[in-house]
């Protein structure tokens, strides 16, 4: 009856621990030695769980080498669970320069699509993977751009036109419907479609011999380059002859061979330079030869109107400018040098991963007021001593669209193209144009592209 009475704590603190540990503990029982196991986890170890899935805790298989790229740069231009869209029709000829054709959305056909995709026209970020084809939106500005290629095309004149405007307003989108009229009219396209991988020191450079000051040719960047302007202008360039003998290629090209013979000559890195120069040369001095229009795009303008990242053997940085293929390009743009056969030198600024570029800001402002005839043109920061001469030189004639919102009419074409696709799932009225026109900051596509299809969590 004591027993009963006296609480265990009372009787484990008379009892020493380790006699009371000792009589508690059974002779077959495990737990005195589960408390005796040293904790490792206290020593720096690495614990190790039982549970970890089927191998022990093997470590995941590492992606191939460039397989991550690839995926991050892939581009899907279709996409069978959408529907067709009724009416739809291909953009054929001429049809990007009828005023007529304004709201109206044209189907980019597949020859032309795959000309687009090897001259990297299509960017990842667009929304070409939730529709049934790859298809684009005639707006104002579109119509008047390809009327202003047609005229110095038939004018045998160089258009030089520049595209700024804020962020996903469309710029890339005015580039990809210049080159679908170039493709379909049988132009010789020619595209830059990141300008940062020619200043941010990611390709191999070396000074070119013989020049003062001294130049910079980017041989990988070349035969790239050369690879895309033969696969795209493919049969256009079979057609077309040389008019040049160019000894300093590391193949015999005789006269009268055609251009396509001369692009694969580019076979190696070492010498893609000198190719893609007998290139320009046939473009530029055809000597009586008749030369198609040629288109040159570059988007992302800030990149290249800057001082670059590469360095002299001096370790001095390098102007972009003085890089040779950047070179070609400001010289077609400036007014320097001028196609025999008409032509096209198109660029886009970007907002969205551009460098701080104060001199084509000002230069591209005083163009844009002087086009539009403002009585004050912006003038120089007289408290700010970086603006770059070689920059300011470049820009000083170029005409300059400012691109801004769509129209709600354009708004309204645009969004009956989502309905048909099965995208959007709302009743398409006036009170729903006159909301995603607003939501979409008063028509810039990219907005509404955000305010139409994102918010369904597609």
């Amino acid at each position: 009856m004591l027993r009963s009475l006296v609480r265990p704590s009372a009787v484990a603190a008379a009892v020493p621990r380790a006699a009371w540990t000792a009589t508690q503990t059974s002779s077959f029982s495990t737990s005195h030695a589960a408390l005796a196991k040293p904790d490792n986890s206290k020593q720096g170890r690495k614990v190790v769980s039982q549970n970890q899935g089927r191998g022990g805790g093997a470590a995941p298989k590492k992606p191939a080498a460039g397989e991550r790229k690839a995926l991050r740069k892939r581009i899907q231009l279709s996409n069978s669970n959408a529907l067709p869209v009724p009416g739809l029709e291909d953009a054929r000829k001429n049809d990007l320069a009828k005023p007529e054709n304004i709201g109206l959305v044209l189907s980019i056909p597949g020859q032309v699509q795959d000309q687009l995709r090897a001259v990297e026209a299509f960017k990842a970020t667009q929304f070409w993977h939730l529709f049934r084809n790859a298809s684009t939106l005639v707006r104002a500005e579109t119509v008047d751009m390809v009327q202003r290629m047609e005229a110095a095309a038939a004018n045998k004149q160089t258009l030089r036109l520049v595209y700024d405007g804020p962020r996903i307003s469309g710029k890339s989108l005015m580039l990809l419907q210049s080159m679908t009229h170039g493709f379909l009219n049988d132009w010789i396209v020619i595209n830059v479609p990141e300008a940062q991988e020619l200043t941010t020191a990611v390709t191999e450079y070396a000074p070119i011999p013989g020049t003062s000051p001294t130049q910079y040719m980017q041989n990988n960047y070349c035969l790239k380059l050369i690879k895309a302007i033969r696969a795209s202008n493919e049969k256009l360039l079979a057609r077309l002859t040389t008019a040049h003998s160019h000894p300093e290629l590391p193949q015999n090209i005789p006269i009268n061979s055609t251009l396509l013979q001369l692009t694969n000559a580019a076979k190696e890195p070492e010498g893609a330079w000198l190719v893609f120069n007998a290139l320009w040369k046939e473009l530029m001095q055809p000597k009586g030869q008749v030369r198609p229009p040629v288109l040159f795009c570059l988007d992302g303008l800030a990149q290249v109107m800057r001082v670059s990242d590469y360095r002299s053997a001096a370790f001095e940085l390098i102007h972009a400018h003085d890089l040779a293929l950047v070179r070609l390009f400001v010289d077609a743009l400036s007014g320097a040098s001028a196609f025999p056969g008409g032509g096209v030198v198109l660029a886009a600024t970007s907002r969205n991963n551009s460098p701080a570029a104060p001199s084509m800001d000002l230069a591209l402002n005083q163009r844009l007021a002087q086009i539009a005839g403002a009585a004050e043109v912006p003038q120089r920061d007289p408290f700010f001593r970086g603006y770059d001469e070689r920059v300011l030189a470049a820009l000083p004639t170029v005409h300059v669209r400012r691109l801004g919102g769509m129209t709600k009419a354009e708004t309204r074409s645009l969004l009956w193209y989502y309905e048909q696709s099965g995208l959007l799932r709302q009743k398409l009225d006036e009170a729903t144009v006159a909301e995603k026109w607003t939501l979409g900051g008063h028509g810039i596509i990219g907005e509404m592209e955000k305010a139409s299809l994102l918010t369904m969590r597609l």
